[in-house]
């Protein structure tokens, strides 16, 4: 009887390979004596240039209130999905993921709702808005945002205001120059800035953009040289001009 070796080596050959990848799928599958229990937890809070009002600390005593911050705990007994309902409650919270490793790691990924601005209105109410105009209540942490107070509503908070504190912020400038801005009853706007003892008055929040580039070219161009506290009142509210109003209440 001739043997066909050719064939008796392929067929030893599938059987090694058949041999190995059953073993490795066990091996995949056998739990980790290591990680029976949850030996780190990894808490990575998505950066932004806006400060947000969220930390590892504020995670953990959120976890922790709900009995659910998982370090030492048993593997099996850890729930991502408890762990991500329980951190979606916070208002704080845009989105958050949570998954476990074989090593015995719990990995969560923060990303919050940032605030653009914060609003004082005259009617006594004290809240939040963030980027998408929702509003955000009233936190014990302190974030540098700009403030917002005078005659403002809820709505006119959630749309047009929070335009304006995006257009503000998106710019370097006048990032860290706008430090209050004032909402008259007519729906107007003042800006207090930070350098320069004088308000800015912007009018109607329309074509804001370019009332903020013709003020900060007047800055550059005009208070560098006359000096920024000649002027108690700066008025941008018409197009290619600045009225200004100096400190003997005369008009220049």
């Amino acid at each position: 009887m001739t043997v066909n070796w050719k064939k008796s080596a392929l067929v030893a050959c599938d059987l090694v390979i058949a041999a190995y990848l059953l073993l490795a799928i066990t091996a995949f599958n056998r739990p980790d004596v290591k990680a029976t229990y949850c030996s780190e937890v990894k808490i990575d809070i998505e950066e932004s240039e806006v400060e947000g009002f969220l930390n590892v600390d504020e995670i953990k005593r959120i976890l922790s209130q709900d009995h659910l911050y998982p370090l030492s705990q048993p593997m099996q007994a850890i729930s991502p999905r408890k762990i991500e309902e329980s951190l979606h409650k916070s208002p704080f919270v845009e989105k958050a993921e949570c998954h476990k490793t074989q090593s015995g790691h719990v990995c969560i990924r923060i990303q919050q709702r940032l605030p653009v601005v914060r609003v004082m209105a005259d009617n006594g109410e004290n809240y939040y808005v963030d980027s998408h105009g929702n509003m955000m209540p009233e936190t014990r942490y302190v974030t540098d945002l700009i403030i917002a107070t005078g005659h403002i509503s809820r709505k006119y908070a959630q749309g047009i205001l929070t335009q304006v504190a995006k257009i503000v912020l998106q710019d370097n400038f006048w990032k860290n120059q706008v430090v209050q801005i004032n909402v008259l009853p007519n729906g107007s706007m003042e800006i207090v800035p930070r350098v320069g003892d004088h308000i800015i008055y912007l009018g109607l929040p329309n074509q804001v953009e370019k009332k903020l580039e013709r003020m900060r070219k007047f800055y550059l161009y005009g208070l560098n040289k006359a000096g920024w506290n000649k002027y108690s009142y700066i008025s941008v509210e018409f197009n290619n001009q600045i009225i200004c109003k100096k400190r003997n209440s005369s008009k220049s």
